[in-house]
């Protein structure tokens, strides 16, 4: 009987990692756009994809629905999910209000190290985002945001805001496809750093935030119906 009970726990031990690995491919298929807006997703075509069960693909899709990259059809099943301008408007206003918020509370939260880690890292950005690729460019703004909502110290923003960079991370991928992209993004960037960590400005560095987001939204609009069409 124990022997029953220490298998079926090594089963469950295992199975969650298996289900995230696949979440994470199918999410990353995704938002690199090899699974693209509207694309039906068969159960038995990702099984034979990604090499599991149709149970870890059920839970796999039920976590990307709850993330909206995926919905499901009523008899008709899941489709990647397909978004208009003014849902990608709706969500960018909510990003902006957001990331406003967080820089308005680094600036008057922060530490005098956390600061200093937030200007150091936009000044690495700086250095290494035109040379690199594009996994790494993400890393290098997602270690951005990790920074300011660390001198945030707010776990209801950070969640929420997790929530919406989820939503979006197919549009975020456009800021960095191409050098002349990545350069109008550092700056804006070097803005928000110099005005939430630098000069310690509430009210400018929330200024920053929004303005980059509001930009971002524009951009995110015309590179998807472009990229639909």
């Amino acid at each position: 009987m124990s022997s029953l009970q220490a298998g079926a726990v090594n089963v469950v031990r295992t199975a969650a990692p298996v289900r995230e690995e696949v979440v994470r491919l199918i999410r990353m298929d995704i938002l690199e756009q090899r699974l693209r807006p509207g694309d039906r997703l068969v159960e038995s075509a990702l099984c034979t994809r990604y090499g599991v069960s149709r149970t870890v693909i059920r839970e796999a899709l039920r976590q990307l629905e709850s993330e909206r990259l995926i919905t499901m059809r009523p008899h008709r099943g899941p489709i990647v999910t397909v978004l208009t301008a003014h849902e990608i408007r709706s969500i960018y206003e909510v990003r902006a209000a957001l990331e406003g918020l967080a820089g308005e509370l680094f600036a008057a939260r922060a530490s005098d190290a956390q600061a200093a880690a937030l200007l150091d890292h936009v000044t690495l950005m700086e250095d290494r985002m035109l040379a690199a690729d594009l996994a790494e460019r993400n890393r290098l703004k997602d270690r951005f945001y990790a920074i300011l909502l660390a001198g945030v110290g707010n776990d209801v923003l950070e969640a929420d805001l997790a929530g919406v960079h989820a939503r979006i991370g197919q549009f975020r991928h456009y800021a960095f496809t191409d050098d002349e992209r990545v350069r109008s993004s550092l700056l804006q960037v070097r803005r928000i750093a110099d005005a939430a960590a630098d000069r310690r400005d509430p009210g400018a560095a929330r200024a920053a935030c929004e303005s980059h987001i509001h930009q971002a939204g524009q951009l995110a609009v015309a590179e998807y119906q472009r990229r639909l069409s």
